[in-house]
């Protein structure tokens, strides 16, 4: 249910209990997305009024401009920001403000501009912010021209460059609203929910509101707060008087309890929902809603982590903000998708790496049942880029880790507060500038959240590291370094332990990398770390291969599996990401950390995760089954049964058992052109895999992750596009260019391949097969219809179908 329809039905509540019709329009919140401006490059006057905008691009929200760049390895972002162009960007939106809202309050938010951001309204200047994903606002009221025209001019700068060790984006690539209240109304981020008293039979709630009176006069107003359960029953009300003085704020504490309450978690992610109005004299002044779960967490330092008094391992991913083929633009679909897919592979927990990330992702944690560690800093007071955030570090740390707290500590799925990855400081073992920015930090923190740990990802693992010696951090993280674990609690008395950051094994999907004379997984192979000298800067899934800091899939998650301290892992990284494609350079232009690649199709990694990580009966087999008669292959399975037996046209390969320090099958067969069938088999269940020799190229296929969506000028569907031969088998080595065209409602928003070191454009109706797979995502506009999508290749036969949008 959209959250104004929610609004709707609650305030029709409180009409009942009382409060006046006016409660139907208390808070104006406005979408500020559509009808900008937008011209790329610097100009003198961009904040005018009377600048004539009329031959600038016209666009909406989000919006990232580097991702419909070239790339080139001479871009100043280097290969690390993903050889995209930065630059110098103007937006401009003109907008009316009706007579109604004079003597109201104007806000405009911002959930983050990538980066340097200036605003002006009607030529004056508001105020600058550095960060680039960190929220913020701007008060409009005195500015403002009502029932005319108005000017917001946003100038956006990221010239500055390499300013980033992955890909940032460019522009206001985040959601924007205008917010409309009376002068006496609640802060941004004004309300603070803790749950002091978890039971099966109550639970306690303390609801902190801040208020704020703009008036030249007191004001003596009654805050009532409804507690609302997702279905809109009524399940607890409070009602409290206050005084709040002329230009002044106040905080006004409310207690409420919940009966029998429903605790939130990652198999039942139940939301309540707070209701809290402000009215004086039977008229409502504002209102505001506030999500929330109740639930209980705890770190053990010998048991790890519990979640409602369960044990629960966290099987988590570190993730970047891009979003592929989409670059940064936020698209609340896109992160569904990319969770959607996840949460198959049996992950419960992300990583923000290493930035406040967007609202739309918390919210879905919150949603579909995800545990989160929330990254504040990626860099401290020492750089690690030219024009990196420490260069605004000692103006904004302050103001932004607090924004970034008040921001998102409402949600149930946030279970860690990181206040910084790999830092610089880690490694200051003679002065104090650790250990001071350490305490400080985690003060901050505790100033405004109390009920979460904190934490800071660490890859300086002795106890002598400052971030360690200040006593400030709850839970000790570390990134990489699997193999000292077990000695953890030797190290670390009586410490609470989480790894932080794994793995950093490299792959790219459908790649088997193997000697010339076999496709073989030698066991040296398997800890092996990567190899140089690459031509095409591909690394194969086959044999997992891993950085010379990294470890492998199975060697980390072994050990994290073993052992309950280790309250769990966040593996480097859950999808593929733009920039940072160590330990190679150009032309990659992406990373191959991924479990799954940038175009969200899984590499054979997944399903390793998949057979050890959830219970739903699972049998992948692999490699694909087209090589050169005789060659010798290693065919591996990964599953979650207990045997496997493999034939090979009919005749059995023999059986597998499998086990925990196995945790894979593997057959040492010779190539014979045919069919591979795999039989799994456990009490009560089986399942059958099959890969089948691809004969030559016949057709394309259309596949859409949905083909009906919504008409909101949002929404998003993925489509897959597949070369087979004439029996429906993917031919997994096919590189066709694959031209699309399409009609009705919608249009195509990008193209993707998942290929690290592809130069095509990601905006284009075009784009090559990579290992026999596409990508193309359409977006539907405002209408109501059917989008007909067609695929066409030379030589293979076309694909056609039809998205509804409703």
């Amino acid at each position: 249910m959209k959250l104004g329809i929610v609004k709707f039905f609650i305030v029709l509540s409180f009409m009942a209990g009382a409060i006046s019709a006016q409660s139907l329009e208390i808070r104006q919140v406005e979408n500020f997305c559509e009808d900008w401006k937008f011209h790329l490059g610097d100009i003198t006057n961009g904040n005018d009024p009377a600048l004539n905008d009329s031959e600038w691009r016209a666009l909406n929200l989000p919006h990232d401009w580097s991702i419909e760049g070239k790339f080139d390895e001479n871009n100043p972002a280097t290969v690390g920001g993903g050889a995209l162009p930065g630059g110098v960007g103007w937006y401009r939106k003109k907008f009316s403000v009706p007579s109604s809202y004079s003597g109201k309050r104007v806000f405009v938010e911002f959930d983050g501009i990538y980066m340097n951001s200036q605003v002006w309204i009607n030529g004056v200047y508001l105020g600058n912010r550095p960060n680039g994903y960190i929220s913020f606002r701007y008060e409009l009221t005195g500015y403002l021209k009502y029932g005319e025209k108005n000017l917001l001019a946003v100038k956006v700068d990221n010239s500055k460059q390499p300013n980033s060790r992955w890909y940032s984006g460019s522009g206001i690539y985040r959601n924007a609203r205008l917010i409309v209240t009376n002068p006496v109304y609640v802060d941004q981020w004004g309300t603070y929910i803790t749950t002091p008293l978890v039971s099966d039979s109550v639970s306690e709630i303390n609801l902190e509101i801040s208020l704020r009176n703009s008036n030249e006069k007191d004001a003596l107003v009654n805050v009532k707060t409804v507690i609302y359960d997702p279905d809109m029953k009524q399940i607890a009300a409070l009602e409290s008087k206050t005084e709040i003085l002329a230009g002044g704020n106040k905080k006004v504490v409310q207690k409420l309890k919940v009966e029998k309450p429903m605790l939130w978690s990652i198999d039942n992610p139940y939301l309540y929902k707070a209701y809290t109005a402000i009215y004086e004299n039977g008229t409502a002044l504002d209102d505001y809603i506030t999500p929330f779960g109740i639930r209980t967490i705890n770190f053990d330092a010998e048991k790890g982590f519990f979640l409602n008094g369960e044990y629960i391992k966290i099987k988590g991913v570190c993730n970047h903000h891009d979003l592929g083929a989409l670059g940064a633009a936020v698209n609340k679909r896109a992160i569904e998708r990319q969770l959607e897919i996840l949460k198959r592979m049996g992950v419960n927990a992300i990583r923000t790496s290493h930035n406040p990330p967007a609202p739309e992702l918390l919210d879905l944690c919150d949603k579909m049942g995800f545990l989160v560690m929330d990254e504040a800093f990626d860099i401290w007071k020492k750089k690690k880029s030219e024009y990196d955030y420490a260069l605004y570090w000692d103006a904004w740390h302050k103001k932004d880790l607090e924004d970034m707290i008040l921001r998102d500590r409402n949600h149930p799925s946030i279970i860690l507060w990181s206040i910084g990855n790999e830092v610089l400081e880690q490694w200051d073992q003679e002065d104090s500038l650790g250990i001071k920015i350490t305490q400080e930090l985690a003060s901050i923190v505790k100033k405004l959240d109390t009920t979460r740990p904190i934490t800071a990802a660490c890859n300086g693992t002795s106890p002598d590291n400052p971030l360690f010696r200040s006593g400030a951090l709850d839970i000790i993280g570390f990134n990489y370094h699997h193999d000292e674990y077990p000695d953890f609690p030797k190290k670390f008395p009586g410490q609470k332990f989480i790894a932080t950051e794994t793995n950093s094994a490299l792959a790219t999907r459908g790649h088997y990398d193997m000697p010339s004379d076999s496709v073989r997984i030698w066991p040296e192979r398997w800890d092996k770390p990567f190899r140089d000298g690459n031509p095409d800067n591909t690394c194969s899934a086959y044999d997992n291969c891993r950085t010379p800091w990294g470890s492998t899939h199975l060697d980390t998650w072994k050990i994290v599996k073993k052992y309950d301290f280790v309250s769990g892992m966040f593996i480097w990284t859950g999808f593929d990401y733009l920039g940072e494609p160590t330990p190679y350079g150009w032309p990659s232009r992406s990373s191959y950390f991924g479990v799954i690649d940038l175009a969200g199709f899984p590499k054979d990694a997944y399903y390793f995760y998949q057979s050890e990580w959830t219970d739903d009966k699972m049998l992948h087999l692999f490699p694909h089954w087209n090589w050169n008669e005789g060659k010798p292959v290693d065919v591996w399975s990964f599953t979650n049964l207990s045997e496997v037996e493999l034939f090979l046209n009919g005749k059995s390969m023999g059986k597998k058992i499998k086990s925990d320090d196995g945790m894979r099958l593997i057959w040492p067969l010779k190539f014979e052109k045919g069919a591979l069938k795999a039989i799994g088999m456990s009490p009560g269940a089986a399942l059958v895999k099959k890969n089948y020799t691809a004969g030559e190229p016949y057709k394309l296929r259309l596949e859409a992750d949905r083909n009906v969506i919504r008409a909101d000028g949002n929404d998003l569907s993925f489509v897959t596009v597949k070369v087979l031969d004439k029996k429906g088998n993917l031919i997994p080595d096919a590189d066709y260019t694959v031209k699309f065209e399409i009609e009705g409602p919608g249009k195509i928003v990008g193209v993707d391949n998942g290929l690290q070191t592809s130069h095509e454009p990601f905006k284009a109706n075009y784009r090559k097969t990579f290992n026999g797979m596409c990508l193309v995502i359409v977006q539907s506009d405002k209408n109501y219809g059917k989008i007909e999508l067609k695929a066409v290749a030379e030589n293979l036969i076309p694909s056609e179908m039809i998205i509804y949008t409703k």
